[in-house]
């Protein structure tokens, strides 16, 4: 059986209880970097994967495999690149968004938003950007300081956040306006852009 887990943000108190209860019990599990520390807490017999690719060689090697993936796993998670691999995923357990996490803690609803992952990606995702609020995951390379950037080049203005180690004792979530430097905290954030057309 392959499940695919949402592990949710990372701090172990922001797992759903089913989540929970799957990596406690679970005989073999996969995880990245943090969310495989958390597994380790859990008392999970856990395999540290560094690439994604690493996923479809245990897949390879055993019928049975807890897949743990930050967050929630189908939203720009490993789901659909284990669905584009040819692997059958038997049951998808839900778990909360860092974006969910970081709009809670901003206090904003998130109702029509529009969504955009860098994560892994070039910068073109930021293409489609309008007035309105964008949510953006980033990665080492697209830092929220480039992003505000790249807002301000193509002609916007407003308030961006920038939300670094989400629901860590760590964590920190800076205010700036678009075009402003933001220091980078750590390689992973969530980005929240309230853009407004800028009338220059």
């Amino acid at each position: 059986m392959i499940r695919v887990i949402g592990a949710g943000p990372g701090d172990v108190k922001y797992l759903t209880v089913e989540a929970y209860e799957i990596i406690r019990s679970s005989p073999c599990a996969a995880a990245f970097g943090r969310i495989s520390r958390l597994a380790g807490q859990l008392g999970a017999n856990v395999i540290k994967v560094d690439r994604v690719e690493d996923i479809l060689d245990i897949i390879g090697k055993t019928k049975d495999l807890d897949i743990l993936a930050s967050g929630d796993p189908c939203f720009f998670g490993i789901t659909e690149y284990l669905k584009r691999n040819g692997i059958e995923i038997d049951e998808v357990i839900p778990g909360l968004s860092s974006f969910q996490y970081m709009m809670a803690k901003l206090g904003k609803s998130w109702e029509g938003a529009h969504f955009v992952s860098l994560h892994g990606r070039g910068g073109g995702g930021l293409a489609g950007a309008a007035a309105g609020m964008l949510v953006i995951l980033t990665d080492r390379r697209n830092t929220p300081m480039q992003i505000s950037a790249m807002l301000h080049e193509m002609g916007f203005s407003g308030k961006l956040y920038a939300g670094f180690e989400l629901s860590y004792p760590e964590e920190k979530i800076v205010v700036k306006n678009i075009g402003e430097e933001i220091e980078n905290y750590s390689d992973l954030s969530v980005v929240v852009a309230e853009i407004a057309v800028d009338q220059r």
